[in-house]
C-alpha cells in the first residue's frame, strides 16, 4: 500500500513539475532533479519521507545545474544593451509577435516568456513578453 501511494505521489509530482517548470533551464533542471530524487529516495527506502527528501535535494541540485547552463547560454549573446532588450508586441494570434525592430511577425510559441529571439533582418535580440 505504501509503495503504491509513493509511486502515485512521485508520478503526480513529476507531471506537475514538468508542466510548470519547462520554460527555462533552471526550471527543467529542478523538475528533473526532483523527479529523479523522489524516485531514488522512494526506491531506496520505500517510504514517503525519503522520497520527499530525495525530491528536495534533487530539485536543489537540478536548479543549480540549470542556472549554470542558463548563464553559459546567455554568455553567448554578449552584454545586454543599456536599458535591456526590447520586448516584442503581440500580433493578435496566440504565440505570434511583432519584432520591435522591423515589425516582422515571429512564431514564438516555443520560446519561454522573457526568452530572447534574434531578428533575422537586423541581427538584434528582443524578448518575448
Amino acid at each position: 500500500m505504501g509503495t503504491k501511494i509513493l509511486t502515485v505521489a512521485s508520478a503526480i509530482a513529476l507531471i506537475c513539475l514538468t508542466l510548470n517548470s519547462c520554460d527555462t533551464p533552471v526550471g527543467q533542471g529542478a523538475a528533473w532533479g526532483a523527479a529523479t530524487g523522489a524516485i531514488i529516495g522512494g526506491a531506496a527506502t520505500g517510504n514517503v519521507r525519503a522520497a520527499s527528501i530525495g525530491a528536495a535535494a534533487g530539485a536543489a541540485a537540478g536548479a543549480l545545474t540549470g542556472k549554470i547552463v542558463q548563464e553559459n547560454q546567455a554568455a553567448g549573446y554578449g552584454p545586454p544593451p543599456p536599458g535591456g532588450y526590447p520586448y516584442a508586441r503581440w500580433a493578435g494570434r496566440s504565440g505570434f509577435f511583432y519584432s520591435p525592430y522591423t515589425g516582422r511577425v515571429y512564431d514564438l510559441r516555443g520560446v519561454p516568456p522573457g526568452g530572447l529571439t534574434r531578428d533575422i533582418d537586423t541581427g538584434q535580440l528582443f524578448r518575448k513578453p
